[in-house]
Parts: structure tokens; sequence; C-alpha cells
């Protein structure tokens, strides 16, 4: 019995001395453990700086300053998923053309008897104003248009009640998309407190019920990165005014209602068809492989590419000015005062060869 208990001690102080030697090893001031409030900007801190190097490995450096500096192709990036990448956009394909998330593409005219086209894009360039205020995304904004207009295409509303409806689909979209939204009294006070908190739940509850709580949608930015991905490989490094002459366009889109009987894809293939013929007027914009990758050939886009031309020219809605004023800022490369030819010759919506 005493031997047992001597086992028991000895036992338990083998363990109580293990644990002591743990403790001591992982307290070692060059292995310090950091909470995520302790952590601090270090992209201004040369790596022989950082006091806790995570690589340690030399020979590891040189070769990550030779990734940087060569063009990553989709091929070769683990984020673009190229492996079934397809897939992902066979499936929303399929999404985008079901009928429950698709708008009428004339619900104005069959649907609407106070509510007019100008209207409409006075308040979608409004909620552009809204999205820059409150610094969202822009994927916020594109589903707020989309809630917006899928709910004018089965409910009738008055006028007074439209921007109601704006800024509650936004609130939708941003609790959706959002990490932190605005709460219901932010949209409130932006809309100068012409509705009520108690109104704006109201038209909140009617829009879900309305969309039947379908709020994952395909919109036009999500076709759009991956169409500037496949049209940034003719380029040697990525295009930056391509990639932002792209977001104006498509922004642009969202204020005319001739748009809303496209599919958001085919935009987004307008979009990058308008870019690459703005930035070079020469030559071909559309190629073999932005063909494959869209499913559209150039002729398929001529009536979207035209109407966003128009746009850009300001042939249409010349009086909206937010999202020209947005993309006049440096950190987009100034490209709304990017000016494109007057015509597009009809010879680039004939199949492309190259």
């Amino acid at each position: 019995m005493a031997d047992q208990e001597n086992v028991v001690r000895v036992t338990r102080l083998a363990k109580k001395r293990a644990a002591e030697t743990m403790v001591q090893h992982l307290q070692q001031p060059n292995k310090k453990r950091v909470v995520l409030s302790e952590i601090q900007d270090l992209s201004n801190v040369g790596i022989n700086q950082i006091e806790d190097k995570v690589f340690v490995s030399e020979p590891l450096r040189p070769k990550c300053k030779q990734i940087t500096k060569r063009k990553m192709k989709s091929s070769d990036d683990p984020q673009m998923c190229s492996a079934y990448v397809s897939d992902i956009y066979d499936y929303l394909h399929q999404m985008e053309i079901e009928k429950k998330r698709r708008p009428l593409p004339d619900y104005l005219e069959k649907v609407q008897k106070d509510v007019s086209a100008n209207m409409r894009g006075v308040l979608v360039d409004w909620l552009v104003e809204v999205t820059d205020e409150y610094k969202l995304l822009s994927d916020t904004l594109y589903l707020t248009v989309s809630y917006i207009d899928r709910f004018l295409s089965v409910n009738v509303i008055p006028r007074q009640k439209l921007q109601l409806l704006g800024v509650s689909s936004m609130l939708i979209a941003a609790k959706y998309e959002e990490i932190s939204p605005p709460d219901v009294g932010e949209f409130c006070y932006i809309t100068d407190n012409t509705y009520s908190k108690k109104e704006m739940v109201k038209m909140e509850a009617e829009v879900l019920k309305c969309l039947n709580f379908e709020m994952g949608n395909p919109t036009i930015k999500t076709f759009l990165g991956r169409f500037t991905k496949i049209a940034q490989e003719d380029y040697k490094k990525n295009n930056l005014q391509l990639e932002f002459l792209g977001y104006y366009l498509a922004e642009l889109s969202l204020l005319d209602y001739n748009c809303v009987k496209f599919l958001p894809s085919l935009v987004a293939a307008a979009v990058i068809f308008l870019s690459r013929f703005t930035l070079q007027p020469k030559s071909h914009p559309w190629s073999l492989a932005l063909q494959r990758c869209s499913g559209y050939r150039p002729g398929d886009l001529k009536e979207c590419v035209l109407i966003i031309h128009d746009l850009q020219l300001s042939r249409r809605g010349s009086a909206l000015s937010a999202v020209r004023d947005k993309y006049k800022l440096h950190k987009f490369k100034c490209v709304s005062t990017l000016s494109s030819p007057l015509e597009i010759p009809d010879s680039f919506f004939e199949d492309t060869r190259q």
C-alpha cells in the first residue's frame, strides 16, 4: 500500500515538473503570443525590424520578391479556383436566369403608375452617394438596385415612397454584405428624417417578403471580376485604368432603366468590351478568351454596349452626376474623364478571330 502511495506521489511530481517545463517553454520571450487587439500595422516596417520573425529561412526571401515582380496568371492564383471555376460560373449563370431572381424588363410600363424611369435614375444616383457616404461595399449597391427592381416588378407604390423603398433595400443589402452595416436610425437621418424608423422597418419587412428571403443574387459585380481578370491577361502588367473603368461603366449602367432587361453577366461583358474600346479604340475589344469565358459573342453585346456608351458620353442620364463625380477622383485614375470615340465600328461587333 505504501509502495502504491509512493508511485502516485512520484507520478504526480513528474506531471507537475512536466507542466512547469511546458509553461516555461511557452513563456520564452522569442515566442510571444499575440492577441488580435495587439497586432499592429507592419506595412511600413522593414522585415529586419520585426522582433518575432515568422520566416527564419533567409533563402526564401529572394523567391518571394521574384513572385511579386512577375504577373500571376489566373491559372496560378489559388483564389481564382481554376480547378472548378467553370462549374462555379455555370452555376451562377443558371442562377441569374431564374425567374424569381429577375425583375420584369418592362415593369414601369406594366406595373407602376406613378414611377418613371427618370425617378428611378435619380434614386439610384442618390444611393451611389449614400454608399460613398457610409463607405459601403459596391456589392451592397448592386444588391440594393436588384432588390428595388424586383420589388417594383410586383408591387405598385406611389412616388412618395420610392426613396423609402431605396433606403430599406439598402438596409437589407447592407445587413447581407457588410460586417458593420449602418443601423435604421442612420438611414432615417440620411433621408433628413423624412421617414420614421417604424416606416422603414415595415418597408424592410415588405421587401423581404417580396423577395421570399432570396437575398443572395448574382449581380454585375459578380461576373465583372472574372471578366476583368481574363481581359488583364492581354497586358504585361495589371492595368488599373481598365479595372476602374469597368467599375465606373458598371455603376453607370445601374442608372439606366433600359439595362434592367439584360442579364448581369451580359452587362458585365458589355462593360469590359467598352472599357477595352475606350483604352484602345483601334483594336478589336473582344477576344476568344473573353468569348469563351463569358459565353457571349460581340454581336450579343451590341445593344447593351451602345446604351452604356451613350451613358459614358452623357447622351443619356447627363443630369445624374454622382457616379461621374465619384470616378473623377485620382484614386480611381480619373476614369470618368476619359473620352472614347463617338461611334463604335460595326466591324467590332462581328465575331473575332483573335
